[in-house]
């Protein structure tokens, strides 16, 4: 095992420190309550280093690039951890001086802005920042009811917004899985200018996407693994349900997705972290975020099924990952989405080697 290898495990260890895997106590708790999350936990999460993890260690933050991001997103979707950590890490590449450190101090809550419709993959243009002020709509912003801030993204353009400014009007609406959105309504709200680009904000709604994509992949392999000890243990005419064949082909097929699902993931953080060109990065990132998207809706509706007629009742937990990973299969954009973008840059790039 080589330094780097020791550090992700060390880092996937700490995901311990809010939660252990199989206990779903916490979550349970945080259903369907305002915000959606616990605030304290997310500043542990921040005092712990992870908000800044992709922040350079002479901005305060870890340093330790996607990879670490990776590796503890896919941690946190194991648990199901509803705290806004990957949404934090994202906004927290985008931001210097002040601002940051507060966040990387767990003072502040600043979550981005950037969508006003469904299914897209960069900011769209439902928003109007000029003269200091900043006017139009976000939405789909999970969490959002909790924060402290907001750092909004359009084309090419960046700005911080208080949450309780003047001309700031905050609705929510729960989700599937007992979380919240947030809409957010801004009509001349103070907004005090970020200094970005096109590029970089691609790069960190990437970056949020491949986070995703190993939460989602970390969803995947506990619903899994909870689905074969049912397998194991449940009984039927007089046998475990486990040795029936039919039953074993099914969870065959799903252990093949989930490997390919990390796959997927692995050679993203590999590609992104290796410093390749802007298009070999969002193709990766699209790979991945589509495989891990489609495994999780696969695995944990199949997971449901194998369960028998107790995983449909909300008493158990198996079906608490169906509901997240219905919530978060479209967050930085469905599968659907990234596989077109997927094709429309491999096409690109086999036209050019043509």
């Amino acid at each position: 095992m080589d330094e780097n290898d020791d550090l992700l495990r060390m880092i996937r260890d700490s995901a311990n420190a809010v939660g252990t895997r199989g206990d779903l106590t916490r979550v349970r708790s945080l259903r369907f309550a305002a915000p959606g999350f616990d605030r304290a936990m997310w500043r542990q999460m921040a005092e712990l280093g992870w908000v800044g993890l992709l922040v350079p260690e002479e901005k305060g933050g870890l340093g330790l690039g996607v990879e670490a991001l990776a590796a503890i997103a896919e941690e946190l979707g194991a648990r199901l951890v509803a705290e806004p950590l990957i949404e934090t890490a994202v906004v927290a590449g985008l931001l210097d001086g002040d601002d940051l450190a507060a966040l990387l101090a767990g003072e502040r809550l600043i979550l981005p802005a950037w969508q006003d419709r469904a299914n897209i993959l960069v900011p769209d243009d439902a928003m109007t920042i000029a003269e200091g002020a900043a006017t139009g709509s976000r939405r789909f912003i999970l969490g959002g009811e909790g924060a402290d801030g907001f750092l909004l993204l359009t084309g090419s353009q960046g700005a911080l917004i208080r949450a309780d400014a003047p001309g700031v009007e905050i609705e929510t609406e729960a989700t599937q899985d007992g979380g919240r959105f947030a809409t957010l309504r801004l009509d001349r709200a103070a907004a005090t200018a970020v200094a970005l680009t096109e590029a970089r904000i691609g790069e960190a709604l990437d970056v949020g996407a491949l986070a995703t994509a190993a939460y989602l992949t970390g969803l995947s392999e506990q619903a899994f693994e909870m689905t074969l000890d049912y397998l194991r243990t449940r009984e039927q005419f007089g046998k475990v349900i486990g040795t029936f064949q039919a039953l074993q082909h099914r969870a065959a097929d799903l252990s093949v997705q989930i490997a390919l699902s990390r796959a997927s993931v692995a050679d993203a953080v590999r590609i992104l972290a290796g410093g390749a060109n802007a298009d070999d990065c969002a193709r990766a990132v699209s790979r991945a975020k589509a495989r891990a998207a489609e495994t999780a809706m696969l695995v944990t509706r199949q997971a449901i099924q194998l369960h028998g007629g107790i995983g449909f009742t909300d008493e158990h937990d198996i079906g608490l990952f169906l509901r997240r990973a219905m919530v978060l299969a479209n967050a930085y954009g469905s599968a659907t989405v990234h596989r077109q973008r997927y094709g429309a840059l491999l096409g690109a790039a086999l036209s050019d080697a043509a």
